[in-house]
This record gives structure tokens, C-alpha cells and sequence, in this order.
């Protein structure tokens, strides 16, 4: 057992040595692939330096003696490099399995000038190396796999928080008056933009009233009852009253039997009576003949 432990880690070390004396011409071969081409387009020289650094990184990994270590250190300094590379595939259409494909065509370039060191590759020494170096290349596939799939998930928070953003506006109804039209679920990761938006308009528009219109959330919980009386109190901290607008008979049933108490928190039966309530507050006149038009439009 320790006679072929020892010889896995002399395999390793064989083509660790390798890497390091091939480097130039692996590289120049890499730079060709279409996983390489494809992110470094400025110059073919730039390609083949995100090649050499690859190659150095697997290098490490190999002189370490734990090719199938997709945790070492060594990896780490091109996970960035390695995570463009995959990304750009994807956003080409490529899917997972293409660009694993695409990466394990990267090892036979490398397996070829290996066999190309000894005068006979069936010996077991070219074998022990030609296998070292496939588990390698294996490691460097999952690696690239993983860090695209990283990559992938980092992409979809960004895309859903924007997402929330763009369905979270804060308009600005008069001089010192803004509103959110709230439509769909409010759940605890949108609630947290909603607060966050408002606050920010708060501050940039200098508002004394807040408009939370809820016409367009279908139901109200605990849960959501909760996040509006957070949004609510943390408005009256920044110097903002906040009316919450749009709590349809159905709503306001629930409300009642789930036993929430809103008495705190100013209610006005549509977005309409929040703004004119709103203006009155400033001492501006709304007749009923323009709430009525502005009611129908």
C-alpha cells in the first residue's frame, strides 16, 4: 500500500515537472480551444497567458501530490479566470454539459506531448503519469464546473433583486409626497427593497408623506401585516408620515381575524384619499370634483 502511494505522489511530482518544462507549448495549444478564444478576443497573447496561468495553477496542484484536490490553493488563483471562461460559454447558449466537454477537450493536447516524453509509452511509468495527469485535467473540469455554477447562482440574486427593484417603484406624487404601488406577494426579501427604496426616495425628495398603496397585493398575513408596520416605523424615523392605502374589505376581514393591530398605523380607504389627505396636511384645497376625475383616470 505505502509502494503505491509512493508511486502516485512520484507520478504526480513526474508531471508536475512536465507542466512546468511544457508550458509554453501547452499553452500555445489551449489558446487555440474555443474555451479560451472565446473570453480573450483582444489578442491571441492574451489567451495564451490565461493559458500559462492555468497550466502553473495545475503545476501546484500536481507537485502537492493530490491531483483530485479541487480545493487547493493552486486553483484558487484562476477561479476567476476559470469562472469568465465558463460564464461566457453560457451566455453563448452553451449548456453545463457542452462546457464540460469543452474543458475535458483540453487534456488531450497535454495527454499527447506527456506521451511524447517517453520512448515507449505502454511502460508503467508513462501509464502512472498519463493516469496522474488525467485525474488532473478531471479536477480542473469540476472546478470549472463548480465556479460556473457559483457564478450562475451569483448571476440569478443580482437578476432578482433587480427584478424587485424595477417592480418596486417609488413615484412622486407632489412636492413632498411619494408612493409605492405595491403589486404581488410581499414577502421578506422584497419588503427589505420596499424599505430600502423609500427610505432612499425619502431622503433624496425631502418627503413628509410616504403613500404604501396595497390595492395590488392579494393577500395580507401576519407576516406582511409585520413588514408594513416595520416600513412604517422606520419612515417615522426618518421624519416621513406613511399612510398605507388600498386595504380592500377582504383584507381588512382578514386583518380583523387574525386579530393585527394597524391602530397605529394611518389607513385611507384608496391612493386617491392618502394623496388628499396628504395635501390637506400641507394646507392644499382638493375639491370632490377633482379627487372624482382623478379617481376614474
Amino acid at each position: 500500500m505505502t509502494d503505491q502511494v509512493g508511486a502516485h505522489e512520484a507520478a504526480a511530482a513526474q508531471v508536475s515537472s512536465f507542466l512546468q518544462r511544457r508550458r509554453e507549448q501547452i499553452a500555445q495549444r489551449w489558446a487555440d480551444a474555443s474555451l479560451f478564444r472565446t473570453v480573450f478576443t483582444l489578442s491571441r497573447e492574451e489567451a495564451v497567458e490565461a493559458c500559462k496561468a492555468v497550466v502553473d495553477a495545475l503545476a501546484d496542484v500536481a507537485l502537492s501530490g493530490r491531483p483530485e484536490d479541487i480545493a487547493a490553493p493552486a486553483f484558487g488563483t484562476v477561479r476567476d479566470q476559470l469562472g469568465r471562461m465558463a460564464a461566457s460559454r453560457a451566455r453563448a447558449g452553451f449548456t453545463p454539459a457542452q462546457i464540460s466537454e469543452e474543458v475535458a477537450a483540453l487534456r488531450a493536447p497535454v495527454v499527447e506531448l506527456l506521451r511524447g516524453e517517453f520512448t515507449d509509452s505502454s511502460e508503467a511509468t508513462a501509464q502512472e503519469g498519463v493516469l496522474a495527469l488525467t485525474v488532473l485535467m478531471g479536477s480542473l473540469r469540476l472546478v470549472v464546473m463548480e465556479t460556473a455554477l457559483s457564478a450562475g447562482e451569483e448571476l440569478i440574486a443580482r437578476q432578482r433583486l433587480q427584478l424587485l427593484e424595477v417592480a418596486t417603484p417609488v413615484i412622486k406624487l407632489w412636492e413632498g409626497i411619494v408612493a409605492v404601488p405595491l403589486i404581488g406577494t410581499l414577502d421578506s426579501a422584497r419588503s427589505q427593497v420596499v424599505m430600502e427604496s423609500l427610505l432612499e426616495a425619502i431622503v433624496a425628495q425631502r418627503a413628509q408623506y410616504a403613500i404604501l398603496d396595497i390595492t395590488g397585493v392579494p393577500t395580507v398575513d401576519s407576516l406582511v401585516a409585520q413588514h408594513l408596520m416595520k416600513t412604517v416605523a422606520a419612515a417615522r424615523l426618518m421624519g416621513a408620515e406613511c399612510i398605507v392605502s388600498g386595504i380592500r374589505p377582504a383584507i381588512a376581514q382578514t386583518i380583523v381575524h387574525l386579530g393585527i393591530d394597524l391602530g397605529t398605523i394611518l389607513t385611507r380607504a384608496g391612493l386617491a384619499d392618502a394623496l388628499a389627505y396628504a395635501l390637506a396636511q400641507q394646507g392644499i384645497e382638493v375639491s370632490a370634483h377633482t379627487m372624482a376625475r382623478a379617481s376614474t383616470r
